[in-house]
């Protein structure tokens, strides 16, 4: 029998048990609609919430793109189950530009930029608007996410959900738990990671977590050999590719994921630790402070074809 389409019938069994039903995913940017895509994908209703309409019709596109590869992967040689489970997992799918209107949900995942302050803003009227149930989680990937919910009365009802771009492909999700997390809700929290086809692993509120905290110097080392001219990128990601057996080398991943998130989460990092590994590192800041990202831009350490 097919891997994937017995992973999707554990997929729908775990959803069945989840009391999460209902999410709400504010930010349409790549995280956020990945995560919007896997909830769709696993029967439960979600509405994407971003103030630009923009963002929000190109997550749909993005959307409608990633469920046509998933389908055809699950329903290879039927093109009626490929169209209807596009069609059904499309039909779950909300989009709003006000917050206020899509606050009536079981869980709400903020996937925005990663400022402080912005996202304690965000969690501060969520508190006011969200029903007493509702579930309020951070997708941050290095501010604490007891800052962030500092501000919030409901500090039971809060955690972090990290999720690991793309989305759609990457497996693992850090349940992460706040100082005043209640067993509910963090069981609830690492449910819901299942019933979505995650593998969940849980951390406390440390900086960077688990991953980050692994990588980040990881990456700072790699982005300061590339400066020095030590070895060319491309022989740095090979050297890691082929000798570690890292599916991407540290250059190629950092494109991926934006170098204007790589500086935040280094920035974050060296304040919360003191850590000297994660002081800035001069071509990375030459090349965020000339707008060159990565592939998002079309360039970054590597030039991309759009």
């Amino acid at each position: 029998m097919n891997k994937i389409f017995v992973w999707t019938r554990k997929f729908s069994i775990s959803t069945s048990q989840n009391a999460i039903k209902t999410v709400t995913v504010i930010g349409g940017g790549l995280m956020g609609s990945g995560i919007a895509q896997v909830t769709a994908q696993a029967g439960q209703n979600v509405t994407i919430v971003d103030l630009e309409p923009e963002i929000l019709n190109k997550a749909q596109k993005s959307i409608q793109a990633n469920l046509g590869r998933v389908a055809k992967k699950l329903y290879k040689d039927d093109p009626g189950k490929i169209e209807g489970f596009v069609k059904e997992s499309l039909d779950r799918i909300k989009i709003s530009t006000k917050v206020e209107d899509s606050v009536n949900a079981d869980l709400m995942v903020e996937a925005m930029v990663e400022k402080l302050d912005i996202k304690q803003d965000l969690f501060n009227k969520l508190d006011k608007l969200a029903p007493e149930h509702t579930i309020l989680a951070t997708n941050t990937s290095s501010i604490s996410v007891n800052a962030i919910g500092s501000g919030i009365k409901r500090k039971d009802k809060f955690g972090g959900l990290h999720f690991f771009n793309p989305v759609p492909v990457m497996r693992l999700l850090e349940v992460i738990k706040s100082d005043h997390i209640s067993e509910d809700t963090y069981q609830a929290m690492m449910e819901w990671g299942k019933s979505v086809g995650k593998t969940c692993i849980t951390c406390k509120d440390t900086p960077g977590f688990v991953v980050n905290r692994i990588l980040a110097p990881y990456s700072a080392e790699a982005l300061r050999m590339y400066e020095r001219g030590d070895a060319s990128a491309e022989d740095i990601d090979t050297a890691m590719r082929l000798g570690a057996g890292y599916p991407m080398g540290p250059l190629e991943l950092a494109d991926y994921t934006g170098l204007d998130l790589k500086k935040s989460i280094l920035a974050v990092m060296l304040k919360e630790t003191g850590n000297p590994v994660f002081e800035p590192i001069g071509v990375l800041d030459k090349l965020v402070k000339e707008g060159k990202y990565g592939r998002k831009t079309g360039e970054g350490i590597y030039k991309y074809n759009k």
